[in-house]
């Protein structure tokens, strides 16, 4: 049959503790979306899959061909710009509250039962 090996993380056993449980994975609860690296490409990947986000992106280009500008181009530029940081501030704050929620239950007290 299979054999399970327990080490107890005391004492003379915390060395081959760490070298032992660096083979497995924790038993950490993740439902965090980003990173602090990964926020802004892929908080920006995610709302460019969105059709009028990309509608808006299009006539900020076609404002910037000299042929066909119709208004300013800082001006067309604009509501982009604000819908994307509106939008990245609201799923930030939704992330942040998901990492404390997840912090708050990986640091539960829990009960072993022990002969």
């Amino acid at each position: 049959g299979k054999h399970r090996i327990v080490i107890p993380c005391l004492g003379h056993f915390k060395e081959e503790y760490e070298k032992v449980s660096k083979l497995y994975m924790n038993n950490k609860i993740r439902t965090t979306k980003y990173t602090l690296l990964n926020f802004l490409p892929r908080n920006l990947f995610e709302q460019f899959h969105r059709v009028a986000n990309l509608y808006f992106l299009f006539l900020v280009v076609l404002n910037w061909v000299p042929l066909v500008e119709a208004f300013q181009k800082e001006i067309t530029m604009l509501p982009l710009i604000v819908v994307l940081t509106i939008i990245a501030v609201k799923d930030g704050l939704e992330d942040y509250s998901k990492y404390k929620m997840d912090k708050q239950i990986n640091n539960l007290l829990t009960k072993v039962y022990s002969r």
